[in-house]
């Protein structure tokens, strides 16, 4: 097993996740088996009940050197063979206290798994200042000498500057960093992060891993890699638009979302159209900000009226549940295309409560004496205790209709696994009220006790699912529920379904980058049974 270790410095998010994937990118491209790990430094804490505006972070363990060490070697393609090759994500800024553990960790770590198999880049700010135009090297020298004063030596120093860097620049950080000019990596803003894997393959990225981690490569034509160039060649040429209203809780943060609007992106791009987000703060959308703050109500409302389709993405707590509910139910009654995942496929069963004819129908997370709960807690469940309570990982759901919508879009299958993370679930006791309104639970668990889709009878597309497809989208795989709301918002979805299911010849990619095996050749985009 190799491993390689991408840390940063100088600034937070300053991209080491583009190139810890944009490096796994170009390895499975010359058919190596390749797995990813995140960690981000927080000790103690359950990550996962903080707020967006606070941090978006997985989750945290402990005994890290020996659990990189079995979770790198989990099969994660469909062939099942063990990963080559694990690229793995240092979380937060070298030199913070948070991260110190860590970095210790993987001091020894090194040692554990000798040199040969061991490689760290590092990721550092090349800035720029307008004042003299100058780039600037210290803050880099500065990142590596703290990095090596803590034990570990950077193999690679990929700069993030704005634009190119100089060659004189090049020699500079290469002499006072320790390190050949051609170990250090010119990443420059580009107009597509998509075109970064094809920055670092023209700088020889690959060429340097062989020969430092002794990978078996073979040198010969990647197609994927053509493919992935066609695609990144394609985002800067689309001429047709698609608007799709992002209603969320967090929107001021845009990187509160950034997982759910790269899978609208992937999906955009396979059907060749410019995606256009329009980010709606769901609180603006309510009555009381009419009250309040007309203007920004009325520029909300604006905003969502004018979108080709609506997403509703996942959240906690009450702030800002009425205007989801709201969006929610004018997409319903505009038959705009929908869709809405986790704690909002549960939202958007609040919004018949009309229908059903219970005056206080609620969810039991808003009204926990609700004498008719719509939505409530999980057995699993321990009140009053949000930490490590959550319904979480990789789960099945099996498929109940053989003409729903959503399995024909993953392939026309029995069962799909996706990711989960909720405490809340549909109450199964008021299921046949909902499906005489025409509200079909097209999926559902293992056990069938929990609702897992649903979709909504004559409407161009109207989608809740309960767990998080964004997370397994890919560039040239999209996640199927995004590739149909995204088809719905641009008009060609009932074509697509019609055709069976397939893309025009112009839309087309012609190889999958869903697995890394070698050789993988297909002459549409199709979803794999699985």
């Amino acid at each position: 097993m190799k491993y390689i270790l991408v840390t940063g410095g100088v600034i937070s998010g300053i991209g080491k996740g583009i190139i810890a994937s944009s490096v796994g990118t170009i390895l499975k491209s010359c058919g190596l088996h390749v797995t990813a790990i995140k960690i981000d430094p927080y000790i103690n804490i359950d990550a996962g009940t903080f707020s967006p505006y606070e941090h978006v972070v997985p989750h945290i363990t402990d005994a890290i050197q020996e659990w990189v060490m079995k979770q790198a070697r989990i099969p994660v393609d469909d062939d099942g063979v063990e990963p080559q090759v694990c690229v793995i994500e240092l979380g937060g800024t070298v030199g913070d206290i948070e991260s110190m553990p860590f970095i210790e960790a993987f001091r020894q770590f090194q040692f554990k798994v000798k040199r040969e198999n061991f490689c760290n880049i590092h990721v550092s700010l090349v800035p720029q200042p307008s004042t003299t135009g100058e780039q600037k090297t210290k803050p880099t020298q500065n990142s590596v000498r703290e990095l090596r004063g803590l034990g570990l030596s950077p193999d690679l120093i990929m700069c993030r500057c704005a634009m190119p860097l100089e060659t004189s620049v090049k020699e500079k950080i290469s002499m006072f960093c320790h390190v050949e000019p051609t170990q250090v990596i010119c990443v420059h803003d580009v107009s597509s992060i998509y075109k970064v894997p094809l920055l670092l393959e023209d700088q020889g990225v690959v060429n340097y891993f062989c020969k430092r981690l002794n990978l078996p490569v073979e040198m010969r034509p990647r197609k994927m890699l053509t493919k992935w160039k066609e695609m990144a060649d394609r985002s800067d040429r689309l001429l047709e638009h698609v608007s799709i209203a992002l209603v969320g809780k967090y929107t001021k943060l845009a990187d509160s979302y950034t997982s759910v609007i790269k899978a609208l992106e992937h999906s955009a791009l396979a059907i060749n159209h410019k995606l256009e987000v329009k980010y709606i703060d769901s609180a603006d959308l309510e009555t009381t900000t009419l009250q309040d703050e007309p203007v920004k109500y009325h520029e909300a409302w604006q905003k969502l009226c004018s979108s080709h389709g609506v997403l509703v993405p996942g959240g906690f707590g009450v702030r800002g549940t009425e205007g989801k509910m709201l969006a929610i139910s004018w997409a319903r009654k505009q038959n705009k295309p929908f869709l809405g995942e986790r704690f909002h496929m549960v939202l958007s069963h609040i919004l018949y409560q009309s229908c059903l004819s219970f005056s206080d129908a609620n969810s039991t997370e808003f009204n926990p004496e609700s004498k008719h709960p719509v939505v409530i807690d999980m057995p699993e469940h321990n009140p009053g205790q949000m930490g490590g309570t959550m319904r979480l990982g990789k789960r099945q759901t099996i498929f109940k209709s053989s003409t729903s919508v959503l399995r024909r879009l993953y392939g026309d299958v029995e069962y799909v696994e996706e990711r989960h993370r909720h405490r809340f679930e549909v109450n199964p006791e008021l299921k046949h009220h909902f499906q005489k309104k025409g509200l079909q639970f097209v999926g559902q668990d293992v056990e069938g006790e929990r609702m897992e889709v649903i979709e909504l009878d004559d409407h161009c597309y109207f989608v809740g699912v309960q767990y998080h497809p964004e997370f397994t989208s890919r560039p040239i795989k999209p996640s199927p529920p995004y590739f149909g709301l995204l088809l719905a918002a641009a008009g060609k979805l009932q074509s697509y379904l019609a055709k069976g299911c397939r893309l025009s010849p112009r839309d087309t990619y012609s190889d999958r980058s869903g697995s890394s095996s070698p050789d993988v050749d297909i002459t549409e985009l199709r979803f794999p049974s699985l």
